[in-house]
């Protein structure tokens, strides 16, 4: 089996926010770009690969929000990289639409009151838009693995699926207390935003039928397999009472 490193890239402290790098046996994918400004968190991860922006073949966005694809534009500049998401997104990247917000608890309330998550970034077109239920092969690319469309935290969210049994999920699920871990760093929580937790609840449980054991998120620590079904049927309980 060809391995895949998975380099978690703290955007902001206490892996509150995460991007990763995927460095494969003949490409390097990054996955989601942070907040606006981020570019310079991601150069120096990088370099500690022994790596340039240059390197990067694609960029993967798993959804429209702000602390994913802030630096989106900015990142595809200093690259060349094509950027690849989902059409279910697509007026969101391109500002054409504000994106709405399904608070998910009384942190998310207060957290939306902010204004981070409004926050503007600068607009932009994916090169490669994914429709539909099509799954991409990354592959061309570099990297063992699949990226599929797993809609519930947004309309076009996205993971990838890697050979491994590895699997990047967004937003599909977060860990750890204030959304990264400055304890229980290895307990599922919900998101501060989710669109459809029922729907979520099945991309979950798909991952985990496919075999995939360790899920890498966009805010905390990777999850197992147990924590992932954990949540998972809770969120189906959740789905049950709405």
């Amino acid at each position: 089996m060809n391995e895949v490193k998975i380099v978690r890239i703290p955007i902001l402290p206490m892996h509150m926010v995460n991007a990763h790098l995927l460095i494969g046996p003949d490409g390097c994918v990054l996955v989601d770009a942070g907040v606006p400004g981020s570019e310079r968190k991601i150069g120096r991860a990088l370099a500690k690969e022994k790596m340039t922006f240059k390197d990067v073949k694609l960029i993967v966005i798993t959804h429209a929000h702000v602390d994913h694809a802030g630096s989106a534009a900015r990142l595809r500049e200093l690259t060349g990289a094509p950027i690849l998401a989902h059409e279910g997104d697509a007026k969101h990247y391109s500002r054409e639409e504000e994106m709405t917000f399904c608070p998910t608890g009384r942190f998310a309330r207060l957290f939306y009151k902010t204004g981070f998550i409004l926050k503007p970034y600068e607009g932009f077109t994916p090169d490669v838009l994914v429709s539909g239920e099509r799954a991409i092969d990354l592959q061309r690319f570099g990297v063992p693995g699949t990226i599929t469309h797993t809609p519930g935290h947004t309309l076009g969210s996205i993971s990838i699926a890697l050979e491994s049994k590895e699997a990047l999920v967004g937003d599909l699920v977060a860990s750890g207390v204030l959304i990264g871990g400055i304890m229980r760093k290895n307990h599922a929580i919900r998101p501060p935003f989710e669109d459809d937790p029922h729907r979520v609840a099945e991309e979950l449980l798909r991952l985990l039928s496919s075999g995939h054991r360790t899920f890498h998120l966009g805010h905390g620590a990777p999850l197992g397999i147990n924590e992932v079904r954990r949540h998972a049927e809770y969120l189906k309980g959740l789905a049950a009472d709405m």
